[in-house]
């Protein structure tokens, strides 16, 4: 096994760590596939099941046409038009059962919610513009050129 580790952590794993003012640290083992697959051992400072709100669900499931001929595409990318909601901006361009290309164009932050893909890990690669990514595991920078990977069950916002 090999532990990457970042910012205070206890000195063994699954034992009372506690903070400055003696109250305890939140742990949270997080992971697709149990202890048989990767996994990360989280500690917070507030439990992570506390919620403000939950909105009601959004569906991103891509509408597709079942068109089984081959035929010549030109995907203009860049022509996807801009909505001020990132998940109402992303459009599914090519599907199939294993993966999904979408372009995205959105006009605004991720300012009121944190977003979770619980079906996939997602690549996002950045074509215009800068930002942070936030997530449970910290906060990346991004700007144009970049790509991240945020793996499934990852809460973020952009």
């Amino acid at each position: 096994m090999h532990y990457y580790s970042m910012g205070k952590i206890p000195q063994k794993r699954h034992t009372q760590f506690r903070k400055e003012d003696n109250s305890l640290y939140s742990e949270q083992l997080f992971s697709t596939e149990g202890f048989s697959d990767v996994y990360s051992l989280l500690y917070h400072c507030n439990p992570p099941t506390q919620i403000v709100q939950v909105g009601d669900p959004y569906s991103i499931s891509p509408k597709t046409i079942h068109d089984k001929q081959l035929k010549h595409r030109s995907l203009r990318g860049f022509s996807v038009k801009p909505e001020n909601d990132y998940l109402e901006s992303r459009k599914a361009v090519l599907v199939n059962n294993d993966c999904k290309i979408i372009l995205s164009a959105p006009r605004q932050s991720m300012n009121d919610y944190f977003f979770k893909n619980a079906d996939a890990d997602e690549v996002i690669f950045v074509h215009e513009g800068t930002g942070t990514l936030k997530t449970m595991y910290g906060n990346i920078p991004f700007e144009y050129g970049d790509y991240f990977v945020v793996p499934l069950g990852t809460i973020y916002q952009m």
